[in-house]
């Protein structure tokens, strides 16, 4: 029967893996597809005896002495492998890094717009490397940028924790700030009380449209009878 490939794939799963014909050893120890162990065989015979069952072999461990050969489908067991290396991809967190840059003498609007960046950043649950730049004289005074990073880790003390406390590098001050687990959880609820909020507001609409009872209708009968007579 004719072997299903007689290729070395572009991009094997196992690296460095021969299959069939790129196979060079002359003898091999082969493996059977439900793990048992045939024997020490040539080459040819290991790859006839795959291609008998309209398989691959595949070698496995190519340092060992003689190497080990496996028979297997290679195109199912190098689906299978890929799936495997996705899901650790899926499950696997990265982690991003921002930097924030600010002065030590920064404007109150300036630093209301860096600080919105930062929650932002937190929120996205990145880190923020906040990076304090002295120039001339104000690198005598680095307790300013010290206070100025404190104040900053302080006011977003909900959604972000000091990871690397402020420290000085020849003109720059830095501080590390990391996301807490509360960090993200504000911006979901929001268009979710949004969304109660618009779906409320016809029911509070009804409630508040006028109600007449039956005794002030029967009232008002009454009186247009007495107004005909």
């Amino acid at each position: 029967m004719r072997p299903r490939r007689r290729y070395e794939p572009a991009r094997p799963s196992i690296p460095h893996a021969r299959i069939n014909d790129g196979i060079r050893a002359a003898r091999v120890r082969l493996i059977d597809t439900d793990g048992s162990q045939i024997g020490i065989k040539t080459t040819d015979e290991a790859r006839e005896y795959a291609y008998a069952k309209n398989l691959d072999l595949v070698e496995i461990a190519a340092s060992a002495d003689p190497p080990v050969c496996r028979v297997m489908d290679y195109g199912k067991y190098r689906y299978a492998e890929e799936q495997k290396a996705k899901v650790a991809r899926k499950h696997q967190q990265q982690i991003h890094i921002k930097e924030i840059k600010l002065r030590p003498k920064i404007g109150v609007h300036d630093y209301e717009t860096k600080k919105g960046h930062v929650v932002r950043f937190l929120n996205q649950k990145a880190k923020v490397k906040v990076t304090i730049m002295f120039r001339g004289r104000e690198t005598t005074h680095p307790e300013r940028g010290r206070d100025l990073l404190m104040r900053l880790a302080e006011d977003v003390q909900e959604i972000g924790m000091i990871e690397s406390q402020p420290l000085l590098e020849g003109r720059n001050m830095t501080m590390v700030l990391g996301p807490t687990k509360n960090a993200g959880e504000k911006a979901k609820t929001e268009p979710e009380q949004a969304n109660e909020k618009v779906k409320t507001e016809p029911e509070e609409e009804k409630s508040k449209s006028p109600t007449v009872s039956k005794e002030v209708v029967a009232e008002e009968a009454v009186a247009e009878e007495a107004d005909g007579a």
